[in-house]
């Protein structure tokens, strides 16, 4: 998938767990990890801006687009 998602970095600058991060986001950590592992093929808008008010990032700071690779 050409979307990439950078969760992980966020929780690494801001030394929190992925369960603290659920808890404060109010997601179970199940759904958290389908989206951090980039399974998810939809994020909400409101799920997306509790991310970023929690983290105390933007939206770009967790979602990157990727060319994919085509062989030809």
């Amino acid at each position: 998938m050409p979307i990439a998602v950078d969760i992980d970095v966020m929780l690494a600058k801001r030394k929190m767990s992925v369960g603290e991060l659920a808890d404060r986001v109010g997601i179970t950590p199940a759904n958290l990890a389908v989206l951090k592992n980039g399974r998810a093929k939809a994020v909400r808008f409101a799920t997306l801006a509790a991310l970023c008010e929690v983290l105390e990032c933007q939206p770009g700071d967790l979602l990157r687009w990727e060319a994919e690779d085509v062989a030809g």
